[in-house]
Protein backbone atom coordinates (compact mmCIF):
# COMPACT_ATOMS: atom_id res chain seq x y z
CA UNK A 1 0.00 0.00 0.00
CA UNK A 2 1.27 3.58 -0.99
CA UNK A 3 1.16 6.47 1.96
CA UNK A 4 -1.40 8.16 -0.43
CA UNK A 5 -4.23 4.93 -0.57
CA UNK A 6 -4.52 5.38 3.88
CA UNK A 7 -7.31 6.58 5.47
CA UNK A 8 -7.63 10.39 5.59
CA UNK A 9 -6.95 9.93 9.66
CA UNK A 10 -3.68 7.75 8.74
CA UNK A 11 -2.23 9.99 6.25
CA UNK A 12 -2.72 12.80 8.37
CA UNK A 13 -1.05 11.15 11.14
CA UNK A 14 1.91 9.59 9.41
CA UNK A 15 2.48 13.46 7.87
CA UNK A 16 2.70 14.73 11.36
CA UNK A 17 5.10 12.46 12.64
CA UNK A 18 7.34 12.67 9.94
CA UNK A 19 7.29 16.56 10.18
CA UNK A 20 8.02 15.64 14.10
CA UNK A 21 11.09 13.28 13.08
CA UNK A 22 12.23 15.57 10.91
CA UNK A 23 11.88 19.09 12.53
CA UNK A 24 11.73 18.71 15.64
CA UNK A 25 14.47 15.70 16.44
CA UNK A 26 16.50 16.77 13.56
CA UNK A 27 16.80 12.75 12.01
CA UNK A 28 18.08 12.46 8.34
CA UNK A 29 15.58 12.25 5.23
CA UNK A 30 16.90 7.92 5.10
CA UNK A 31 15.68 7.55 8.52
CA UNK A 32 12.45 8.90 8.23
CA UNK A 33 11.22 7.48 5.20
CA UNK A 34 12.04 4.01 7.28
CA UNK A 35 9.62 5.38 9.69
CA UNK A 36 7.17 6.30 7.42
CA UNK A 37 7.68 3.63 5.62
CA UNK A 38 7.00 1.25 8.01
CA UNK A 39 4.00 3.41 9.45
CA UNK A 40 2.40 3.26 5.88
CA UNK A 41 2.85 -0.78 6.22
CA UNK A 42 1.60 -0.85 9.08
CA UNK A 43 -1.49 0.86 8.13
CA UNK A 44 -2.34 -1.06 5.25
CA UNK A 45 -2.21 -4.29 7.03
CA UNK A 46 -4.90 -2.97 9.63
CA UNK A 47 -6.64 -1.80 6.44
CA UNK A 48 -6.75 -4.93 5.28
CA UNK A 49 -7.61 -7.02 8.41
CA UNK A 50 -10.61 -4.37 8.92
CA UNK A 51 -9.58 -2.16 11.80
CA UNK A 52 -9.37 1.38 9.97
CA UNK A 53 -9.19 3.96 12.82
CA UNK A 54 -6.06 4.44 14.04
CA UNK A 55 -7.44 5.09 17.68
CA UNK A 56 -8.82 1.64 17.63
CA UNK A 57 -5.23 -0.30 17.46
CA UNK A 58 -4.64 -2.59 20.09
CA UNK A 59 -1.76 -4.77 21.32
CA UNK A 60 -2.91 -7.83 19.61
CA UNK A 61 -3.19 -5.72 16.31
CA UNK A 62 0.44 -5.27 16.41
CA UNK A 63 1.86 -8.23 17.64
CA UNK A 64 -0.47 -9.95 14.10
CA UNK A 65 1.17 -7.22 12.38
CA UNK A 66 4.86 -8.58 13.36
CA UNK A 67 3.65 -12.26 13.23
CA UNK A 68 2.14 -11.89 9.19
CA UNK A 69 5.45 -10.07 8.60
CA UNK A 70 7.67 -13.32 10.23
CA UNK A 71 5.42 -16.08 8.46
CA UNK A 72 5.90 -14.09 4.83
CA UNK A 73 9.66 -13.72 5.46
CA UNK A 74 11.04 -10.84 6.98
CA UNK A 75 14.38 -11.18 9.02
CA UNK A 76 14.15 -10.29 12.86
CA UNK A 77 16.24 -7.31 12.15
CA UNK A 78 13.17 -6.00 10.09
CA UNK A 79 10.88 -6.99 13.11
CA UNK A 80 12.94 -5.24 15.46
CA UNK A 81 12.87 -1.99 13.92
CA UNK A 82 9.62 -2.05 12.84
CA UNK A 83 8.96 -2.60 16.35
CA UNK A 84 10.30 0.06 17.95
CA UNK A 85 9.07 2.64 14.82
CA UNK A 86 5.73 1.75 16.18
CA UNK A 87 6.50 2.57 19.78
CA UNK A 88 8.17 5.56 18.57
CA UNK A 89 4.62 6.20 16.71
CA UNK A 90 2.30 5.51 18.93
CA UNK A 91 3.94 6.94 21.89
CA UNK A 92 4.64 10.66 20.23
CA UNK A 93 0.89 10.42 19.20
CA UNK A 94 -0.68 9.60 22.86
CA UNK A 95 1.69 11.89 24.55
CA UNK A 96 0.45 14.84 21.91
CA UNK A 97 -3.20 14.00 22.20
CA UNK A 98 -3.43 12.55 18.57
CA UNK A 99 -4.42 9.38 20.10
CA UNK A 100 -6.32 7.95 23.05
CA UNK A 101 -4.35 5.61 24.04
CA UNK A 102 -0.82 3.93 23.20
CA UNK A 103 -1.09 0.38 22.28
CA UNK A 104 2.37 -0.29 21.58
CA UNK A 105 3.81 0.27 25.12
CA UNK A 106 4.06 -3.40 26.00
CA UNK A 107 5.05 -4.16 22.61
CA UNK A 108 8.22 -6.10 22.46
CA UNK A 109 10.70 -6.59 19.51
CA UNK A 110 12.17 -10.00 18.92
CA UNK A 111 15.64 -10.95 19.53
CA UNK A 112 18.08 -10.29 16.68
CA UNK A 113 21.21 -12.45 16.35
CA UNK A 114 24.44 -10.12 16.79
CA UNK A 115 26.39 -11.11 13.62
CA UNK A 116 29.75 -9.72 13.37
CA UNK A 117 29.66 -6.85 10.99
CA UNK A 118 32.16 -7.72 7.68
CA UNK A 119 35.23 -5.38 8.10
CA UNK A 120 38.77 -5.56 5.86
CA UNK A 121 41.47 -6.31 7.54
CA UNK A 122 44.23 -3.52 8.70
CA UNK A 123 46.61 -4.82 5.15
CA UNK A 124 43.97 -4.74 3.02
CA UNK A 125 43.04 -1.18 4.04
CA UNK A 126 46.42 -0.26 3.53
CA UNK A 127 46.37 -1.67 0.22
CA UNK A 128 43.86 -0.29 -0.72
CA UNK A 129 44.90 3.05 -0.16
CA UNK A 130 48.38 2.12 -1.71
CA UNK A 131 46.54 1.68 -4.75
CA UNK A 132 45.26 4.89 -5.06
CA UNK A 133 47.74 7.16 -4.31
CA UNK A 134 49.69 5.44 -7.00
CA UNK A 135 46.68 6.00 -9.43
CA UNK A 136 46.72 10.02 -8.49
CA UNK A 137 50.63 9.40 -9.76
CA UNK A 138 49.46 7.74 -12.99
CA UNK A 139 47.22 10.05 -13.82
CA UNK A 140 47.62 11.80 -17.21
CA UNK A 141 45.68 15.23 -17.06
CA UNK A 142 45.31 17.26 -14.32
CA UNK A 143 41.25 16.67 -14.09
CA UNK A 144 41.74 12.96 -13.68
CA UNK A 145 44.57 13.54 -10.99
CA UNK A 146 42.25 16.05 -8.98
CA UNK A 147 39.41 13.51 -9.12
CA UNK A 148 41.72 10.85 -8.06
CA UNK A 149 43.06 12.97 -5.16
CA UNK A 150 39.49 12.85 -4.38
CA UNK A 151 38.93 9.90 -4.18
CA UNK A 152 41.88 9.28 -2.03
CA UNK A 153 41.16 11.46 0.21
CA UNK A 154 37.85 10.30 0.87
CA UNK A 155 38.70 7.13 1.43
CA UNK A 156 41.43 7.83 4.12
CA UNK A 157 39.12 10.26 5.62
CA UNK A 158 36.52 7.49 6.44
CA UNK A 159 38.86 4.88 7.57
CA UNK A 160 40.65 7.16 9.55
CA UNK A 161 37.77 8.60 11.06
CA UNK A 162 34.49 6.61 10.69
CA UNK A 163 32.33 8.61 10.02
CA UNK A 164 28.97 7.91 8.07
CA UNK A 165 28.75 8.61 4.23
CA UNK A 166 26.75 11.14 4.67
CA UNK A 167 28.17 12.73 7.27
CA UNK A 168 31.02 12.97 4.83
CA UNK A 169 28.91 14.01 1.62
CA UNK A 170 28.11 16.78 4.34
CA UNK A 171 31.57 18.31 5.24
CA UNK A 172 32.25 21.49 4.48
CA UNK A 173 35.81 23.27 4.36
CA UNK A 174 35.21 25.22 7.67
CA UNK A 175 34.39 21.72 9.43
CA UNK A 176 38.10 20.63 9.13
CA UNK A 177 40.98 22.51 11.49
CA UNK A 178 44.16 20.98 9.82
CA UNK A 179 46.24 22.96 12.25
CA UNK A 180 45.08 20.54 15.25
CA UNK A 181 43.92 17.22 13.42
CA UNK A 182 40.67 16.90 13.52
CA UNK A 183 37.38 17.06 11.84
CA UNK A 184 33.48 18.85 13.00
CA UNK A 185 31.15 16.59 12.18
CA UNK A 186 27.17 17.05 11.94
CA UNK A 187 25.61 13.86 12.72
CA UNK A 188 22.87 12.24 13.44
CA UNK A 189 19.50 14.16 15.29
CA UNK A 190 21.52 16.85 14.39
CA UNK A 191 24.36 16.63 17.24
CA UNK A 192 28.25 17.55 16.63
CA UNK A 193 31.07 15.61 17.61
CA UNK A 194 34.73 16.09 17.07
CA UNK A 195 36.95 13.53 15.58
CA UNK A 196 40.87 12.97 14.82
CA UNK A 197 42.60 12.71 11.60
CA UNK A 198 46.06 10.86 11.21
CA UNK A 199 48.67 12.43 9.32
CA UNK A 200 47.72 10.45 5.92
CA UNK A 201 43.97 11.55 6.12
CA UNK A 202 45.33 14.94 6.88
CA UNK A 203 48.05 15.17 3.56
CA UNK A 204 45.67 13.48 1.25
CA UNK A 205 42.75 16.09 2.08
CA UNK A 206 45.62 19.02 2.15
CA UNK A 207 46.72 17.83 -1.65
CA UNK A 208 42.82 17.30 -2.77
CA UNK A 209 41.98 21.06 -1.59
CA UNK A 210 45.21 22.37 -3.39
CA UNK A 211 43.09 20.60 -6.66
CA UNK A 212 39.72 20.96 -5.56
CA UNK A 213 39.30 24.23 -7.61
CA UNK A 214 39.62 22.32 -10.99
CA UNK A 215 36.46 20.57 -10.08
CA UNK A 216 34.18 22.54 -8.23
CA UNK A 217 31.23 24.71 -9.45
CA UNK A 218 29.52 27.29 -7.69
CA UNK A 219 26.95 25.17 -7.00
CA UNK A 220 29.64 22.88 -4.66
CA UNK A 221 29.50 26.19 -1.93
CA UNK A 222 32.20 25.16 0.71
CA UNK A 223 31.11 21.40 0.27
CA UNK A 224 34.70 19.67 0.80
CA UNK A 225 34.54 16.88 -1.46
CA UNK A 226 32.25 17.83 -5.03
CA UNK A 227 31.61 15.36 -7.65
CA UNK A 228 32.70 14.56 -10.90
CA UNK A 229 29.76 17.71 -12.11
CA UNK A 230 31.11 20.11 -9.59
CA UNK A 231 28.28 20.04 -7.09
CA UNK A 232 28.42 18.85 -3.62
CA UNK A 233 28.94 14.90 -4.11
CA UNK A 234 26.20 12.06 -3.76
CA UNK A 235 26.71 9.52 -0.85
CA UNK A 236 25.87 6.94 -3.86
CA UNK A 237 28.92 8.57 -5.69
CA UNK A 238 30.77 8.11 -2.49
CA UNK A 239 29.86 4.23 -2.40
CA UNK A 240 30.98 3.58 -5.77
CA UNK A 241 34.63 4.92 -4.83
CA UNK A 242 34.51 2.69 -2.05
CA UNK A 243 34.00 -0.28 -3.83
CA UNK A 244 35.94 0.31 -6.34
CA UNK A 245 38.83 0.68 -4.17
CA UNK A 246 38.00 -2.88 -2.04
CA UNK A 247 37.35 -4.56 -4.71
CA UNK A 248 41.29 -3.98 -6.48
CA UNK A 249 42.51 -5.30 -3.20
CA UNK A 250 43.18 -9.61 -3.62
CA UNK A 251 40.90 -11.37 -0.82
CA UNK A 252 38.99 -7.93 0.44
CA UNK A 253 35.18 -8.70 1.73
CA UNK A 254 32.87 -6.26 -0.98
CA UNK A 255 32.47 -3.50 1.26
CA UNK A 256 31.21 0.16 1.28
CA UNK A 257 31.63 3.58 3.13
CA UNK A 258 30.32 0.98 6.41
CA UNK A 259 32.75 -1.50 5.97
CA UNK A 260 35.34 1.57 6.57
CA UNK A 261 33.63 2.49 9.66
CA UNK A 262 33.41 -0.85 10.96
CA UNK A 263 37.27 -1.32 10.27
CA UNK A 264 37.72 1.60 11.86
CA UNK A 265 36.14 0.98 15.28
CA UNK A 266 37.98 -2.76 15.22
CA UNK A 267 41.65 -2.34 14.66
CA UNK A 268 40.98 1.40 17.14
CA UNK A 269 40.10 -1.38 19.83
CA UNK A 270 42.34 -4.22 18.78
CA UNK A 271 45.27 -1.19 18.89
CA UNK A 272 44.07 -0.89 22.88
CA UNK A 273 41.61 2.31 22.64
CA UNK A 274 38.91 2.22 25.25
CA UNK A 275 35.61 1.98 24.04
CA UNK A 276 34.21 4.93 25.80
CA UNK A 277 36.40 6.84 23.09
CA UNK A 278 35.68 5.02 20.01
CA UNK A 279 31.98 5.58 20.94
CA UNK A 280 32.72 9.12 20.80
CA UNK A 281 34.33 9.10 17.57
CA UNK A 282 31.47 7.13 16.13
CA UNK A 283 28.79 8.89 17.12
CA UNK A 284 27.07 6.38 18.71
CA UNK A 285 24.58 7.28 21.39
CA UNK A 286 24.65 4.00 22.98
CA UNK A 287 27.99 2.43 24.43
CA UNK A 288 26.03 -1.14 23.95
CA UNK A 289 26.27 -0.52 19.82
CA UNK A 290 30.37 0.53 19.90
CA UNK A 291 30.23 -3.08 22.04
CA UNK A 292 29.54 -5.41 19.23
CA UNK A 293 33.04 -4.20 17.89
CA UNK A 294 34.55 -5.84 21.17
CA UNK A 295 33.05 -9.21 19.83
CA UNK A 296 34.83 -8.65 16.77
CA UNK A 297 38.30 -7.98 18.04
CA UNK A 298 37.45 -10.70 20.32
CA UNK A 299 36.67 -13.24 18.11
CA UNK A 300 40.09 -12.62 16.47
CA UNK A 301 42.10 -12.98 19.51
CA UNK A 302 40.18 -16.49 20.06
CA UNK A 303 40.91 -17.56 16.27
CA UNK A 304 44.78 -16.85 17.02
CA UNK A 305 44.62 -18.17 20.55
CA UNK A 306 42.84 -21.49 18.76
CA UNK A 307 46.09 -21.22 16.55
CA UNK A 308 48.82 -20.65 18.18
CA UNK A 309 48.42 -22.72 21.96
CA UNK A 310 49.24 -25.63 21.99
CA UNK A 311 46.61 -26.60 24.81
CA UNK A 312 44.10 -24.72 22.87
Amino acid sequence: MEAQELSPRAAALVDAFAAHLRLERGLSGHTVRAYTGDLVNLFGHLARVGEGDPADVTLGDLRTWLANQYATGADRATLQRRAAGARTFFAWAARTGRLPADPAQALRSPKVDRRLPPTVEADQAREALDALAARVDDAETPDERAARCRDLAIVEVLYASGIRVSELAGLDTGDLDAQRGLLRVLGKGGKQRTVPLGAPALRSLAAWLDVRPRLARPAAGRAVFVGDRGGRIDPRVVRRIVHRALAAVPGAPELGPHGLRHAMATHLLEGGADLRSVQEMLGHSSLATTQLYTHVSGERLRRAYQQAHPRA
